[in-house]
């Protein structure tokens, strides 16, 4: 098995160690981990994410830890991520429906994602959909996210989400059936006690909105229907849930835990775990 993992990333900000927390037990494990963007941008990582004075709305308390912030810092300094993939030129776009000659593009779309989604299932053992304000920008409805979560999903490979970057879970669906592959998955992201009611905020754009742009809870609690189950775990410290193939956590606490999961996944075989 490759011991390569592709993590997905923000260029509108990423929260800090929900990269350095999984990548930090990926790589003890002995695991390679390359990034790439949707448009081949550097992501960077939003300042509260390494900033031990930021005090979290809902939560009421800092959230950055002295050590999650000096581990951060030490990452953004290392200049990692100026080596970075252009998801935008590896998967392909699927045309409009307006699109000239409509059908011979749409089977040409195809076509490509296959050579793409077989490319980057035999190189990757997995991928990690890195978290922070920043997905839900150009990382949750974004057809070039979904079709590359598709191509390891349909191998049943890990697929691994924290915090926002659970959300293209909701919407990766086969463009054909568009039934989600979460359903009757267990799956966990931020509950809704612990979303803003204001205040979310993005990097390289004036764009500082109140609430998310929607309910993270809801919306996968609908979309893994009745035969699954959302888990909020609201009051603990961690919420991590392993439903093979999905790995998910629900926030920056977790990121060490859903690490350790993570390089269980794939050198133990977990394919149960937090429920």
């Amino acid at each position: 098995m490759s011991k390569k993992v592709l993590a997905v990333l923000s260029e509108y900000g990423y929260w800090g160690i929900e990269l350095v927390g999984p990548l930090e037990k990926l790589e003890e494990a002995g695991y390679t981990v390359e990034f790439i963007t949707p448009k081949g941008k550097k992501a960077e990582a939003l300042p509260p994410s390494y900033d031990t004075t930021y005090v979290d709305p809902p939560l009421g308390v800092c959230v950055t830890t002295p050590l999650a912030a000096e581990k951060v810092i030490a990452f953004e300094a290392s200049n990692r991520l100026e080596t970075r993939m252009n998801l935008s030129e590896i998967i392909p776009e699927r045309p409009f429906f307006s699109t000239p000659d409509f059908l011979r593009a749409f089977e040409k779309y195809y076509a490509d994602l296959k050579i793409a989604q077989e490319k980057l299932t035999e190189e990757y053992a997995a991928i990690l959909l890195v978290g922070g304000s920043g997905p839900i920008v150009d990382m949750v409805n974004n057809q070039r996210v979904h079709d590359l979560i598709l191509g390891f999903y349909k191998k049943n490979m890990p697929v691994a989400g924290i915090c926002y970057g659970v959300a293209p879970l909701v919407f990766a669906r086969d463009f054909n059936e568009r039934r989600p592959i979460i359903r009757g998955k267990h799956v966990t992201g931020h509950c809704i006690e612990y979303d803003y009611h204001d205040g979310t905020g993005f990097l390289h754009t004036d764009l500082n909105m109140g609430a998310p742009p929607y309910v993270l809870e809801y919306i996968l609690s609908d979309a893994v229907g009745p035969e699954g189950q959302f888990h909020g775990n609201f009051g603990k410290e961690t919420s991590v849930i392993v439903d093979y193939p999905f790995i998910t956590a629900r926030s920056l606490q977790c990121s060490f835990e859903f690490g350790e999961q993570f390089v269980n996944v794939l050198d133990q075989g977990l394919t149960r775990y937090g429920w």
